[in-house]
């Protein structure tokens, strides 16, 4: 019989005020902010599968994903990377909300694939959640000027007010998923 899986992510730490985050952790999470939906739709869902786990015995497995990049990402998705490589690419302004300190962790699509098979692969009463990211962290100013090196652009960096409840910090702890997948990533964004 073969399992089922959620695809969560970052999202149901909400703004974290632990760093970087285990699974472990509940999260921190305004029920009634302006992103409230999104997170708790995410905590939400995987609270529904757990219990559905727990009352039929469904095989499952969990899986946090964190912010991922690579080939054929859409360009008006509305992620960071993306929308900072489009920018670039036009020579248009890369458009920074805050002062650009919040920090994120970038996966590689390849590595984010590698893990979906391994969490699918482990024995059956691994059920996770379990982080999927890079643990490598950077804020989204290094990223932006990274991107703005990688493509050679003349775009200038502007920044915008920070929209409430946006996350200041989001890096996984993986270890779960180095004990128990033996996987870790492979591919980093900073060389």
């Amino acid at each position: 019989m073969s399992s089922r899986s959620s695809q969560e992510t970052s999202e149901v730490y909400g703004d974290p005020a632990i760093h970087p985050q285990p699974e472990s952790y509940r999260g921190h999470v305004n029920p009634i902010g302006i992103r409230s939906c999104y997170d708790e739709g995410k905590r939400c869902s995987e609270t529904l599968f757990s219990d559905y786990h727990r009352q039929h015995k469904l095989r499952i497995k969990a899986a946090r994903i964190f912010n991922t990049y690579g080939p054929k990402m859409h360009p008006d998705d509305g992620r960071v990377a993306s929308n900072f490589i489009v920018q670039a690419l036009k020579n248009a302004p890369i458009t920074i909300y805050g002062d650009g300190s919040q920090s994120r962790s970038f996966c590689f699509v390849d590595d984010l694939i590698e893990v979906f098979v391994r969490l699918m692969d482990s024995e059956d009463s691994f059920i996770g959640p379990v982080n999927t990211g890079n643990p490598d962290e950077l804020t989204i100013l290094e990223l932006a000027k990274k991107i703005l090196e990688l493509t050679g652009s003349k775009s200038e960096i502007v920044f915008n007010p920070l929209p409430s409840d946006d996350p200041t910090q989001r890096q996984p702890d993986i270890s779960l998923a180095r004990k128990k997948l033996g996987w870790e990533t492979k591919i980093r964004l900073r060389t």
